[in-house]
Formats: structure tokens, C-alpha cells, sequence
């Protein structure tokens, strides 16, 4: 039982958010109802390894934690996750530059 991993020492809230509204992410791993997503049976698969959303809200769980809301668009099911459960669908470094509404596009 020593090798259990533990969240306990963690805040994030010293910190900026990791993502941002409208952020393309990726889940890191399967994601099934523990039983608080209503209208979905408990073990129901809410996000597949490897699909694509989009964050939608931002929160925070027991004054330690952000919580994204992410609306994954293959399943339909918007998910609220920490971060560790989550991965840019785009790495950072080679994230495109769109340009602002009526500038010129070279």
C-alpha cells in the first residue's frame, strides 16, 4: 500500500491556470463515470484515450485543484478534469498564430 499516489501536497491555485478557455486538448486516458455524471451509468465511457476537446469552463475542486470542463465533440459529453488527465492536442511550442479579425494575411 506504500506505493499509492497521493494529490494531497499539490495546489495549483498559486498558480494561473494551466489551459485557457477555448483550448484544443487531448484526454491522457479513458475517462468513465465514477458516478457523478448524470444520465450515464456508472463505468460508462465519458472520453476516450486520445480524444479531442475543447475547454469550456474552469473551476476549482477543494481549494487545491482546477477543474476544466472539456466538450469532447466525438462522444457529445462535457467532462470536468484536472490536469494531469489532460494534454495540449496541439504541443505549445507549435501552436499556429491566427491573425486578428481584418488584418492582412501576407
Amino acid at each position: 500500500m506504500s506505493n499509492i499516489v497521493r494529490d494531497s501536497e499539490v495546489c495549483e491555485l498559486t498558480e494561473p491556470a494551466y489551459y485557457s478557455f477555448g483550448d484544443k486538448v487531448k484526454a491522457k486516458r479513458t475517462i468513465r463515470n465514477d458516478g457523478t455524471y448524470a444520465g450515464k451509468e456508472i463505468g460508462d465511457i465519458l472520453a476516450k484515450k486520445g480524444e479531442i476537446g475543447y475547454v469550456v469552463s474552469i473551476g476549482t475542486f477543494l481549494q487545491q485543484f482546477y477543474i476544466y470542463g472539456v466538450e469532447f465533440a466525438e462522444s457529445g459529453n462535457r467532462v470536468g478534469m484536472k490536469r494531469k488527465e489532460l494534454e495540449p492536442a496541439v504541443p505549445r511550442d507549435e501552436e499556429e498564430e491566427l491573425p486578428l479579425p481584418g488584418a492582412k494575411v501576407r
